[in-house]
């Protein structure tokens, strides 16, 4: 599986971003898919998670604000960025896996090139 992510920006605080991940490939529903983030000079942090039957998982500090959904048709998994601070400045990665359906950052199989976000204050 290949997977690209894109629809990041500048964008100022309070805004919103959907990113959007590609992915190739004709299994796609059956991947759990995650996105994570990392800023400069910080560790990577999970953002959210979608298992595929459409269970979600989000990371605390995203809850009520970014939203993921999947769309097995485009083969393609979403984030909706709302509300967004300049402490959500980061390169937003999308990943997958089909051996877990609830896994650890380790635990994804394959990574797809991430986009920035950046919020302007």
């Amino acid at each position: 599986v290949q997977l690209q992510a894109s629809g990041g920006g500048l964008v100022q605080a309070g805004g919103s971003l959907r990113l959007s991940c590609a992915a190739s490939g004709r299994t796609f529903s059956s991947y759990t898919l995650g996105w994570f983030r990392q800023a400069p000079r910080k560790e990577q942090e999970f953002v959210a998670r979608i298992s595929r039957d459409g269970t979600t998982y989000y990371a605390d500090s995203m809850k009520g604000r970014f939203t993921i959904s999947r769309d097995n048709a485009r083969n393609t998994v979403y984030l909706q960025t709302n509300i967004l601070k300049p402490e959500d400045t980061a390169v937003y990665s999308c990943a997958a896996t089909r051996r877990f359906a609830v896994p650890r950052e380790s635990d994804y199989d394959y990574w797809g090139q991430g986009t920035q976000v950046t919020v302007s204050s």
